[in-house]
């Protein structure tokens, strides 16, 4: 699923690419894609300006001069490919979709412009979404109400991403971690990268843990996605980014995916385990519970 750092990526890629162009047409496939009513996408949508786009947590908002605007939720399997003559620039699950020609069978939504350049958004599982909304409306919707601040915020301090998890107490630190309602954006890669450089075990309780050791978790969350924004997102698979790049970050994990190798830190063989649910990769020896 792409994390934080990725739409992170899609956003400042689109940012450079299509502010400023008129929308000229919008189709869809799928009404659970595009969920929105033919006569709001004619009026509000198409021949609008796309004048700015945001993030929040894994949602883009992609505002348009119409005073409505665009928010796109990735989920599992989505990707927005941006392509127009002899440019592209495409993120999101890693698959063919990518690079290959476009539409294809896992396009869900076409939004052409009046240059003649187009952004699709795919989807092979169909549980992203495109939805065009009242701009002065956004702040409203359930998932604006109950995400968490943001990480990378200049301003959220180590006192206050401790604060966070207070309510958390007989939860294990990596089900915490991942709790969008918590802090925003952390996925299943940077837990396990964080808690890995944080020296703590996924497993161990966060009322076990003290303020030496949310600081700790709370630098190396910060150092890893700022690396993966930094490197392109952490796919590593017919990535593309606005410069005709593959993202890196994978290449520079220190144990997710690496189960097996060794521990960069010590040498001992990393281990791979289930917690919250997730496949979750430690050093038996840095990591202890």
């Amino acid at each position: 699923m792409p994390e934080l750092p990725e739409v992170e990526t899609v956003r400042r890629g689109l940012e450079a690419l299509i502010v400023g162009k008129k929308v000229a047409s919008a189709t869809s496939d799928n009404p659970k894609s595009f969920p929105n009513a033919p006569q709001d996408v004619a009026s509000f949508l198409v021949g609008a300006t796309i004048q700015d786009i945001h993030r929040r947590a894994k949602l883009l908002l992609v505002s348009l001069s119409s005073g409505y605007s665009l928010l796109v939720h990735l989920k599992m399997t989505g990707q927005l490919v941006y392509v127009d003559s002899g440019v592209r620039f495409g993120a999101g699950h890693p698959n063919d979709s990518l690079v290959h020609e476009l539409p294809d069978r896992s396009t869900r939504v076409a939004i052409s412009f009046d240059d003649g350049s187009t952004l699709y958004f795919n989807d092979q599982r169909k549980f992203g979404w495109v939805r065009l909304m009242p701009t002065i409306e956004v702040p409203n919707i359930d998932f604006m109400k109950k995400v968490g601040p943001e990480p990378l915020e200049a301003d959220f301090t180590a006192a206050q991403f401790a604060q966070r998890f207070a309510r958390r107490t007989r939860t294990n630190i990596k089900a915490a971690l991942l709790d969008q309602s918590v802090v925003a954006g952390i996925g299943n890669i940077y837990a396990d990268e964080a808690l890995w450089g944080a020296h703590i075990h996924p497993q161990r309780l966060v009322a076990s843990l003290s303020e030496d050791d949310f600081e700790r978790i709370y630098i190396d969350v910060r150092a890893v996605m700022n690396l993966s924004i930094e490197k392109g997102g952490s796919s590593n698979k017919n990535y593309v980014n606005a410069e005709g790049k593959k993202g890196s970050y994978m290449d520079f994990a220190r144990v997710f995916r690496r189960e097996g190798l060794a521990c960069p830190r010590c040498g001992a063989t990393i281990e791979k385990l289930r917690v919250a649910g997730r496949g979750t990769h430690i050093c038996p020896v840095c990591q202890t519970i």
